[in-house]
């Protein structure tokens, strides 16, 4: 199998490969409770998986994924307390939203600097998060020479895994656990599976968890792999033609693009609101989920 990930290439296969195809694949996810019978880094392990499969597919390399991601705050403490529940230990790898942003913009310069064309950003972990780095890559994009795509790898298969469409994603239920089967069967085991009509929340796993098939994992992987491959083919044209000047080299220039760019428009991403549904939701004080709640509400409020 041709090798697509950065970290297990030898100088002279990557420069191969980038001279090939200049694409980038960035992956996002955390370890955090994805039922009793998936690994907890389901979200990157995915990820990471699918893009490999579309540099295989279309060529470009991947990067080392990313298992540290936003968690703990606003929307994501309040769905946690629910699903997950007042658990011990949650085995969360989190950080607040202004950590996660700022690395991926340090990231982009890594691959501005050694001068990708186009560069893919596919999180495997939902919630606002997803819609945030899509503002965010709009915020950047004119400072940036690489062309940019974000997105949650659900919207890379449009068929949806029944069939049926439109693209969707799930938590632990038949949708990821169905992937994760194709990606890395050895982190699934569906004997840990609850008997059904068992009382949870089973470490937020879907309802529909006893659903998944690895066939049908494998069939959707291929499709988001085959969706991406097209997408970069697209992006590296869409740089041969404007041919972009601008590129973000220096750590200072990264600062710089934080701190005049992004670092205003951070208060009104929704990952940084206590309720990002406008619902008034809350997370009540005895709850192990309440800490980190308004904590980015609090980051706003210091300046």
């Amino acid at each position: 199998m041709d090798e697509v990930r950065w970290e297990r290439m030898f100088p002279d296969q990557l420069e191969r490969r980038f001279a090939e195809a200049p694409v980038l694949y960035l992956t996002y996810g955390l370890c955090e409770p994805h039922g009793p019978h998936n690994a907890t880094g389901l979200d990157a392990l995915k990820a990471h998986g699918i893009a490999c499969a579309a540099a295989r597919r279309g060529g470009g390399i991947v990067a080392p994924p990313d298992y540290w991601h936003i968690h703990e705050v606003g929307d994501y403490a309040i769905w946690s307390r629910t699903h997950v529940g007042e658990v011990a230990r949650d085995w969360l790898t989190a950080l607040p939203p202004w950590q996660h942003f700022k690395n991926i913009c340090y990231q982009l310069r890594a691959a501005d600097r050694i001068g990708f064309k186009a560069v893919i950003l596919l999180t495997g972990h939902y919630g606002q998060n997803y819609r945030d780095l899509k503002t965010m890559i709009g915020l950047v994009q004119p400072h940036i020479g690489a062309r940019l795509l974000s997105l949650p790898d659900f919207e890379a298969d449009r068929e949806g895994i029944d069939g049926q469409g439109p693209s969707r994603g799930d938590h632990a239920g038949r949708i990821e656990t169905s992937q994760l089967w194709a990606i890395e069967p050895d982190c699934v085991d569906s004997s840990r599976l609850p008997p059904a009509g068992e009382a949870g929340p089973h470490f937020a796993m879907g309802p529909d968890a006893p659903q998944s098939s690895r066939r049908d994992g494998e069939a959707m992987v291929a499709r988001q792999a085959a969706w991406l491959a097209d997408r970069a083919r697209e992006l590296l044209a869409a740089h041969d033609e404007v041919r972009p000047t601008a590129r973000l080299m220096g750590f200072r220039d990264v600062e710089r693009l934080w701190e005049s760019v992004v670092a205003p428009a951070l208060p009104g991403f929704l990952t940084m609101q206590r309720d990002g549904t406008g619902q008034g939701r809350t997370v009540p004080p005895d709850s192990r989920w309440h800490l980190n709640w308004l904590a980015a509400e609090e980051q706003v409020e210091a300046g």
